[in-house]
């Protein structure tokens, strides 16, 4: 679907005021300032890419709505970094993990995290076969390229910890190997941000390996009722002389539209898409501002800096573009930086949410 014609010129005008402030440094100050920092107010776009494009169409058989979400996770995809979905429980997380990695004919893996989890479960374990009277290696599901990591705060801190390796290096230490993983890697965790009874949440160290956390919201009316009318077409499925309604797992088309090849020319377009000294430098001055906030314990990591760019990267590609622009990183400032900081009580007294700090930080900067 198109852009309105008011969409249309509204879309012109902000494209031409991020060409004059990519164009000329000097003015960047000044047109920052008269920019609002509110990614809800910005006209939609459409992904461009086709890669994009045929990812979300296939995408879109199984899941309703949730576009915001399936660009997060393409951002992910196309640099490699991993993602944290946090939503209440039915929203269609899982089932949309499982489209995306079903689309593009990546070995998809998912483990429910628990609390009688043990980090062998995940990485795998020394076993000795007793035939050879000798030890072997037995890989376990984390040996794949996309990982579904559910309800991961379910799991003891312990078994956390057992993927910090994996997410930062792409390696595994198995005695006294050291196993790569498979080219892609990605890591997508999942967790409840409601029920806090029975889970351990996840460490500084953790959530600083996870690119974006993306919050997920409950779809508007008009998606479920599309969800309603999807699930009432379901048929059932037969095992014998029994029957089992199906699922919308049931649904997923099993039909890959692209391979992994696929994303690696995608990536690797991503690396051509210009970052001018200017963006590079309102990432830096915006993650800076995080370790000097009044209302912030604890600010950002280098991370933040590498990760903004690089998403902002990704997303410029998507939509077409061969550079990037302010758009990219205010829309995806929040998912890269409020689940790297923490709230110091004052504010967490005076009821300060993390859009409200991230309002601040932005205006204070630009």
């Amino acid at each position: 679907m198109g852009l309105s014609p008011e969409q249309a010129d509204d879309n012109s005008v902000i494209r031409g005021k991020v060409e004059d402030r990519y164009m000329s440094a000097a003015d960047q100050v000044d047109l920052i300032a008269k920019e609002k920092f509110d990614g809800d107010d910005l006209p939609p776009l459409q992904i461009e890419s086709e890669f994009g494009k045929a990812v979300v169409a296939q995408v879109s058989q199984t899941v309703v709505g949730q576009s915001e979400v399936v660009e997060r996770v393409l951002i992910a995809l196309l640099t490699g970094g991993h993602l944290l979905l946090e939503g209440v429980p039915g929203i269609a997380k899982t089932l949309l993990v499982q489209s995306v990695g079903k689309a593009i004919n990546l070995q998809f893996k998912r483990v429910q995290f628990t609390i009688d989890l043990l980090p062998s479960d995940i990485l795998g374990a020394e076993v000795l076969d007793q035939s050879k009277g000798e030890f072997r290696i037995h890989k376990g599901p984390i040996f794949t390229n996309l990982l579904l990591a559910d309800e991961i705060n379910r799991a003891s801190p312990k078994v956390q910890s057992a993927l910090l390796e994996a997410m930062q290096e792409r390696k595994v230490s198995l005695g006294e190997e050291t196993h790569a993983l498979p080219a892609p890697f990605l890591v997508i965790a999942t967790q409840n941000p409601v029920e806090q009874a029975g889970t351990f949440e996840l460490p500084e160290a953790q959530l600083d390996r996870f690119m974006m956390c993306h919050r997920l919201r409950y779809p508007t009316e008009l998606e479920e009722a599309e969800v309603v009318r999807r699930t009432l077409k379901l048929k059932l499925l037969r095992q014998g002389d029994g029957a089992v309604p199906q699922s919308m797992f049931d649904a997923i088309d099993g039909r890959q539209s692209l391979e992994i090849a696929d994303l690696s020319d995608a990536m690797d377009a991503v690396q051509r898409v210009h970052v001018s000294e200017v963006f590079i430098q309102d990432c830096v001055k915006l993650v800076n501002a995080t370790r000097h906030h009044r209302h912030l314990v604890l600010g950002c990591s280098p991370r933040a800096i590498l990760s903004l760019v690089q998403a902002s990267r990704a997303r410029a590609y998507l939509y077409g573009r061969d550079y990037v622009v302010p758009e990219d990183l205010f829309c995806l400032a929040e998912d890269v930086i409020l689940h790297r900081v923490r709230l110091n009580y004052e504010a967490i007294a005076d009821g300060i949410t993390g859009r409200q700090l991230l309002d601040d930080l932005v205006g204070s900067i630009f």
